[in-house]
């Protein structure tokens, strides 16, 4: 509920620079609960939106199942359960620092169809502000509680580079505007982020209301991001 979205300008690149259209297939991998299916699916495209955890892919069945060219599918990065030579663009949102790489690329490459590609994209917070400073000073106590912590900047440009082969990488301009409530749950869907049952939990909730009652503007704050894409073809 309160991950960002991604910008109409990813739509843009794909088109520019990944051949892409509205009769493109799409394989979203680790989809979760639909964000971007739901823009792709929005462009006219037919989605394969491939999501292992239940319980995310029934939110994503119930807002997404009136786009005709939906499709959720109880499958991995690793086993997508997909007829081969059958996609033209794999993405994934949030999701590559979760797979095993060796296994997906194989499965990639199996159902990718000649000249198709992948892009693995994130939604990186900028550090540009006061207020962006102390989110990120949140998140490091946040993940110094947590022993479960996985997160997309642990992975190294040789991951990627080894994954995709030789690719392009471009930044994108997205922000969000949240209230209280919003920025809790921001930081609530992390991995890493205490549940309401764990001890930290309301010292949690209390340095969240700190910041944002030190940096709101008429009782919403922006958290920027950069929307990076690293797009290859398993080269």
């Amino acid at each position: 509920m309160y991950r960002p979205n991604y910008p109409k300008d990813l739509l843009r690149y794909f088109v520019n620079e990944l051949a892409f259209s509205p009769e493109s297939v799409v394989a979203d991998i680790g989809s979760g609960t639909g964000i971007l299916s739901e823009l792709l699916l929005g462009n006219g495209n037919r989605v394969f939106a491939i999501e292992p955890n239940g319980e995310m892919r029934r939110i994503a069945e119930a807002k997404l199942s009136t786009y005709r060219g939906f499709k959720s599918v109880n499958g991995s990065a690793e086993s997508t359960t997909l007829p081969a030579d059958s996609i033209d663009l794999i993405t994934a949102a949030q999701s590559f620092h979760w797979f095993v790489p060796e296994e997906a690329r194989a499965e990639f490459r199996r159902i990718l169809k000649l000249n198709g590609w992948v892009a693995l994209i994130w939604n990186t917070r900028k550090t540009s502000t006061p207020f962006l400073q102390g989110y990120e000073e949140l998140v490091d106590w946040l993940r110094s509680k947590s022993k479960s912590a996985v997160k997309h900047e642990d992975l190294s440009n040789r991951v990627i580079s080894e994954f995709l082969g030789k690719h392009k990488v471009v930044k994108l301009d997205n922000s969000q505007q949240l209230d209280l409530k919003g920025l809790v749950g921001r930081l609530s869907s992390a991995s890493y982020s205490p549940l309401p049952t764990d001890s930290p939990y309301a010292e949690f909730v209390r340095r969240a209301r700190e910041l944002f009652e030190r940096y709101q503007q008429n009782g919403t704050i922006s958290l920027d991001y950069w929307t990076e894409v690293y797009a290859g073809q398993l080269s």
